[in-house]
Parts: C-alpha cells; sequence; structure tokens
C-alpha cells in the first residue's frame, strides 16, 4: 500500500524539479527571516538567486547542533512566535536544549510522512495502533499518534510505564500495531512471557520501531516472540522527528521523505559529498519547514546512500541503508541522546568527585542500562568503603542530580582515587558492552 502515490512514485526529474524549486524557495525563506543563516550566506558571497536548482545545494554552508545550542532558544526559528503552535526539545552537552519550533504546517506535513511510513507497514484505517515512545518533549510519541490519527487508525496513547497493563490493554483492545523503540519491544515480550501469556493470546502484526539502534538479529527475536513484523522507522527532533524514512515490505533500505527532506552524505572530516553507496554522514535540507528549516544539517549518522531505482514496492524515492554508528561520542540509551561531556558537567559541578569517570553501557533484561564509574577525590575518601551510609547518600545525590540533567536513570558506582584506567593517550570514557551482544 502507498499513501501518496503523487509524491512517493514521482519519477526522478519530477522529484529534482520539485526538490530545486523548494530549496530555492527555502533559502530564500531563511536569507530573509534568520540572521544567522543571512550572515553565512552573505559571507560566502551568495544569494537566494544563486540556488535554482537542488544540485546548487553544494553551494550552501553546513549547519551542526552547535549552531542550534549558539542560537538558543530561538536564535534559528523563521516564523514569527504568533505561528508556532508546538515546540520540542532536547537536551545538548552544554545543558542547554535544542529548541524545534512548528508551525501548523509543519505538523501537517509531520503527519503526512508518519501516514506515509505507516501506510508502508501496512497499517490501515481498521488497525488499533499503540505508541509506547515518551510523549513530551521528545518527538517520538507525538509524531507517531498524529502520523496514526491523520491515516485514520485508532490510537493507543500507552506512553512507557506499566508494562504489564500495557499488555491486558494490547490483548483486551485488539491492539494490531505498536511504536516504541526495538528494545523496549524485547521486554515486553519478557513480560508477556512474565504474565504467563503468548504472542497468539495477542493480535499484533506491525511494528514500528526508531529512536536507537537495532541489529537484524534483533528484528528476528522482536518478530518471533511478538509474532509481528517489525520495519525500522528513522527521524530527528532537528529535522521533524520521526518519520523522515521508513522501510516498505521489501526491508531493503528506508525510503526518504525526499520531497521535504533533501538527503547527502559527506565525509566527516573533509565535508566533500561522497557516492553512492559509500559509508559517510548523513546530511539533511528541510524543503518544506516553516518554524525552523534548515540547510545542510549535520546529522552525525553514519549510513549511505543506495543509488537511484524503482523498489519493488512501488515507490521511487531515494532509499538509504541502516544507521550504523555515528561520527561523534553521543550514545543513544533507551531512545534519550546522552553525551559523555553531559556527564562530566555534572560531576565536576560537585567537589566531592575528581574529573575522572567511565560510563558502562550495557543490555539487561532487552533493556539499556548505564553505570557511571566516578572517583572520589582524595580528601573525601576515607581510606575504604567501610562507611556505608555517607557515600551512598553522595552516590545518590549524584545519581538524582544526572536523571535531572540526562533525563535517564543511572546507577553510579564510586570509585577509590586512583583506580580507574588511565591513557597517555586518547582517555577511553565509555564502554558499550552492547556492541558485543
Amino acid at each position: 500500500m502507498i499513501w501518496n502515490e503523487n509524491k512517493e512514485c514521482m519519477s526522478r526529474d519530477e522529484m529534482s524539479a520539485l526538490q530545486g524549486k523548494r530549496l530555492h524557495s527555502t533559502v530564500k525563506y531563511v536569507y530573509h527571516n534568520v540572521p544567522f543563516y543571512r550572515a553565512k550566506l552573505q559571507a560566502l558571497d551568495i544569494t537566494p538567486d544563486d540556488i535554482r536548482t537542488v544540485e546548487d545545494i553544494v553551494k550552501l554552508p553546513f549547519t551542526t547542533k552547535q549552531d542550534l545550542r549558539d542560537n538558543y532558544p530561538f536564535g534559528l526559528q523563521a516564523a514569527p512566535s504568533s505561528e508556532i503552535v508546538r515546540i520540542h526539545a532536547s537536551t545538548g552537552t552544554t545543558g542547554n536544549p535544542t529548541i524545534v519550533g512548528y508551525t501548523r504546517k509543519d505538523i501537517e506535513i509531520w503527519s503526512e510522512c508518519m501516514s506515509r511510513c505507516l501506510t508502508s507497514f501496512g497499517v490501515t484505517r481498521d488497525d488499533v495502533f499503540s505508541v509506547a515512545y515518551g510523549y513530551g518533549l521528545f518527538t517520538g510519541g507525538l509524531g507517531a499518534h498524529y502520523g496514526v490519527e491523520n491515516m485514520g487508525a485508532a490510537v493507543v496513547p500507552a506512553s512507557t510505564g506499566n508494562t504489564e497493563k500495557h499488555i491486558r490493554l494490547i490483548r483486551d483492545l485488539g491492539i494490531t500495531g505498536i511504536a516504541c523503540t526495538p528494545s523496549y519491544a524485547l521486554y515486553l515480550a519478557e513480560s508477556l512471557e512474565k504474565m504467563g501469556l503468548t504472542k497468539n493470546d495477542l493480535k499484533l502484526r506491525i511494528g514500528a520501531f526508531g529512536a536507537e539502534p537495532w541489529t537484524e538479529s534483533m528484528r528476528t527475536e522482536i518478530q518471533e516472540r511478538l509474532g509481528l513484523k517489525g520495519y525500522n522507522v528513522y527521524g530527528l527532533s532537528e529535522i521533524i522527528g520521526p518519520s523522515v524514512s521508513y522501510e516498505c515490505e521489501c526491508q531493503d533500505g528506508s525510503h526518504i521523505n525526499e520531497d521535504h527532506f533533501y538527503p547527502e552524505i559527506i565525509d566527516p572530516d573533509t565535508l566533500e559529498s561522497l557516492p553512492d553507496g559509500q559509508m559517510g554522514e548523513l546530511v539533511f535540507t528541510t524543503l518544506t519547514k516553516e518554524g525552523m528549516p534548515l540547510l545542510r544539517y549535520r546529522t552525525k549518522d553514519l549510513t549511505y546512500l543506495m543509488p537511484y531505482g524503482n523498489c519493488a514496492c512501488g515507490r521511487t524515492n531515494r532509499k538509504m541503508g541502516r544507521i550504523t554508528g555515528r561520527s561523534d561520542d553521543m550514545l543513544i540509551i533507551r531512545g534519550i541522546n546522552v553525551f559523555p561531556s553531559q556527564v562530566e558537567s555534572v560531576i565536576l559541578s560537585m567537589e566531592e568527585f575528581a574529573p575522572r569517570y567511565l560510563l558502562v553501557v550495557d543490555r539487561v533484561n532487552n533493556l539499556d542500562t548505564l553505570q557511571i564509574q566516578v572517583e572520589l577525590r582524595q580528601e573525601y575518601f576515607t581510606g575504604d568503603f567501610d562507611h556505608l551510609a555517607p557515600l551512598e547518600a553522595l552516590a545518590k545525590k549524584l545519581s538524582d542530580k544526572l536523571k535531572s540533567v540526562l533525563s535517564i536513570s543511572a546507577k553510579v558506582q564510586l570509585k577509590a582515587p586512583n583506580t580507574i584506567q588511565r591513557s597517555e593517550g586518547k582517555s577511553k570514557f565509555v564502554i558499550d558492552n552492547r556492541k558485543l551482544k
């Protein structure tokens, strides 16, 4: 099934012409409404009239997450505040959130793109769909929610937490589809078995999974244990949220909604464009956004673009490969972006701790866990760990402070001075055991 054949099945010439027209309009729009971009373009001696075709995109400057932080909160907003109807945010390394404002048209585009995704997964108006992404500043919950409603299916805004109740609703309401992180889907399967139920007690048939990396082996396990077919959905708040790209029934790469988001692959070191099939950093330019359009936004995600060609599903939109990692040190834990520098800033705000720490990320019972090992300063170390009460209180204080910044819980393990391994070269701050599983 295809939601919008006019846009998902365009010829390459038609798509390129549409992208060129929309790119010119976007550059003109930000040139006159965003001082940041006007200064950037003027520094390169570029005017909107210099951008006439989509091939001209290479003339434009890149945008980074740091640019968003430096212009916090509304420096990159193009639409008047009176036209912003929703604001989402994600936490950055400096403590300033990345603010993304949406106009009513942006929400409509987002809903349209998500409807394309869901339709490609086989969702119809007869389905009952549970959205188990977090609702709130994170874009996953509301992004999927509006897409389900837009296409006319019934949505159950389950969000996260209270898994046993969620399972009962899946069973009793005859829920046929679910949107969540892949790790939560596996946790759901384990909880189902603990309740004495099996996949045969449910009517689940479709899973829309994203917000964290996952492997084909994880897909297979989810499908076998929940009795559904799992699909990958990709997105990021800065561009719009989930629905930037999506798998179809062929599951051979993800179709990009390229009439709204123009993709490029660059070498993250040289910033040079890379040919089809070559792994590099994914870059997107928004072609229709009003609230906060972005030119050549560096996602830091590593993947490749597939050569142009019609997919067996009938869609002609460009496809991208699976995200294999990131070009920076960001961790994605339970769908939340975590930077070591965020942890470091919290640790250094407390005088009891030395600037020596180690993040240990693992997957236990199919859910991501985060342990933070941190050294005590010598003047706060008694020589042993016999006095547990004060140390437990100190660990809890740090844990609470970290949760307020990271928005996820972390287990804190206090270490004696000089016990975390040092290196003469680049220090290792992260051990990600998920890569070994």
